[in-house]
């Protein structure tokens, strides 16, 4: 495995190692040994959850309070999706600020997304099968959000406005500033 800073401390670009032949590829997409001692954490998933989502649709920006906060390990097992991330920890550094990336079939990049990251993703392909591993179990009452297109985030989802499928849900999600004060 390969692991690439995203510039948000705790937060890492992961890149499995890929063989391939003439049958196609085989790659190994999580071992709990290698990432704690890669990453350096005792992260410990105990949920996993898949969705798949049609082009156009936004999912987030979410995340958990307090005990019951989510870290995540985020891939895509078929399509690509815009992966997104802001961190909330509000006193880290890099608060308010968010990263990117193209997490997709073919690249294989995966995204740890650590506590405290509110979380969400655009699909750009027409279909998108997105998987992702979590250290805590869903906990509804627990869940918070943040609009995902708040201005004062600036997040470009590469998919433009008219064609953007977003829930009721997720529309209702006040702003950043809203939610933190700042």
């Amino acid at each position: 495995m390969k692991l690439t800073e995203t510039g948000l401390a705790g937060c890492w670009v992961i890149e499995p190692k890929i063989f391939t032949d003439n049958r196609g590829y085989f790659m190994e997409s999580f071992n709990e040994f290698n990432f704690q001692k890669l990453t350096k954490t005792k992260t410990r998933f105990v949920q996993d959850n898949q969705s798949c989502s049609a082009y156009g649709v936004i999912r987030g920006l979410h995340a958990q309070k307090g005990e019951f906060a989510q870290a995540k390990l985020v891939r895509v097992v078929h399509g690509k999706v815009l992966d997104v991330v802001v961190d909330a920890r509000e006193n880290s550094p890099t608060f308010g600020q968010h990263f990117s990336v193209e997490l997709s079939d073919t690249n294989h990049k995966q995204l740890f997304v650590p506590k405290g990251f509110l979380h969400g993703f655009s699909v750009l392909s027409d279909k998108a099968v997105f998987f992702y591993k979590c250290d805590e179990y869903y906990r509804p009452e627990h869940e918070y959000g943040v609009r995902f297109d708040d201005k004062d985030l600036q997040i470009d989802w590469k998919i433009p406005t008219e064609k953007q499928i977003v829930s009721d849900k997720d529309l209702q999600l006040p702003t950043f500033k809203t939610v933190f004060g700042k």
